[in-house]
């Protein structure tokens, strides 16, 4: 074995129907439980683990806690002909942000723009699923969305800001693939270092700081008091705070470090989003815009390379070639995560993951 760690190999589609059997027996509809597990397997398969199904546990935890709400449907206003709102009434932030993006779209097909703000929702998962919902109705998006306080801003040493991602997306041409951007204005995104401590591993001294202010490689002691660190420093900083404008000052949710996580079982998160769709072919054929695209990609990948580096990838490229590899051979999962889901399965009497896949070394 070498000492590496052993991986239990979950097929994608054996992972979605366990996420929906589990979310179906905890409350919540067949419809919306199936959306969260397109958002938490499609984070699995592109290689995105912190926003996986791994999540379940904290998800269902604050269902018993009564601070999330399984039963809720989120609702649409149309405020004007390219301008709704969604009121996600506490219940996940998935189904809420499917519906935003959804009408957005379809306000941009007839008028070339749509967009979409989301008040009183909760964590969505990875961003890039919705990007990705645009891209494949031939779409180009931003989607913003803003968290629970951990980054300080420029210059303090207090939680404030979240670890807010920022997402955008358009089609691409043939020969090419679609430019999918999903990042963390901190250094890395949280979930990393919940994922470091579920599998028993360190961080990189970079990543955050401990209670006392000082670097730690330790996940345990990044999560208990200490803070991520913003990428670019006061950049960083400045793109949480641009998180926080648009998702949670505008759909009137809540904002400045007053957004609940998903690991704090104290009260309903209250999350905003913010979702923009816009048809690509407004200035040009859809044809010229899919070639100049393809262009753009070809430019990017085939650049000169600096020394060590074997290739260039293009935005979301990486993920893709992860999916590929991951839809063929399955999803790895330590054998603690494959435990932790199994209790969440015992707890609410539905049947377990990964009891009928081979266990591997990697």
């Amino acid at each position: 074995m070498g000492g590496l760690p052993e991986y239990v190999h979950v097929n994608h589609r054996d992972a979605r129907l366990f996420v929906v059997s589990l979310l179906v027996a905890s409350g919540l509809s067949l419809k919306n439980a199936e959306t969260v597990a397109l958002g938490l397997v499609q984070a699995d398969l592109r290689g995105v683990e912190s926003h996986g199904i791994n999540r379940l546990p904290s998800y269902l935890a604050r269902i018993r806690n009564g601070v999330l709400d399984p039963k809720a449907e989120p609702t649409l206003t149309q405020i004007t002909p390219v301008v709704a709102q969604v009121d996600g009434h506490n219940g996940f932030g998935f189904p809420a942000a499917h519906l935003a993006m959804k009408t957005a779209i379809e306000m941009a097909k007839t008028l070339g723009i749509g967009m979409a703000s989301v008040k009183h929702s909760n964590h969505f998962g990875m961003s890039a699923w919705i990007v990705q919902q645009a891209v494949d109705a031939g779409m180009m998006s931003l989607v913003f969305t803003n968290s629970s306080p951990a980054l300080p801003a420029w210059g303090g040493k207090e939680k404030l800001l979240g670890v807010s991602p920022i997402a955008c997306g358009a089609p691409g041409g043939e020969g090419s693939i679609p430019f999918i951007l999903d990042m963390a204005p901190s250094v890395a995104a949280r979930g990393k270092i919940h994922k470091a401590k579920r599998r028993g591993e360190k961080i990189p001294g970079d990543w955050a700081l401990d209670a006392e202010g000082r670097p730690t490689n330790d996940p345990d002691k990044a999560l208990d008091g200490g803070v991520m660190l913003t990428m670019g420093g006061p950049k960083g900083s400045g793109l949480a705070i641009m998180m926080d404008v648009f998702s949670g000052v505008l759909s009137g949710s809540a904002f400045a470090g007053g957004v609940t996580g998903p690991y704090d079982m104290s009260q309903p998160g209250d999350v905003g989003h913010f979702l923009v769709a816009i048809k690509p072919d407004l200035f040009m054929s859809m044809d010229e815009f899919k070639g100049r695209m393809t262009t753009l990609y070809h430019r990017v990948v085939s650049s000169k390379k600096i020394e060590g580096v074997e290739r260039i990838y293009f935005p979301g490229e990486i993920e893709l070639l992860t999916e590929k590899k991951r839809l063929a051979e399955g999803i790895p999962f330590v054998q603690a995560e494959i435990d932790a889901l199994n209790k969440e399965a015992e707890i609410l009497k539905v049947g377990k993951i990964g009891e009928s896949v081979r266990l591997e070394c990697l």
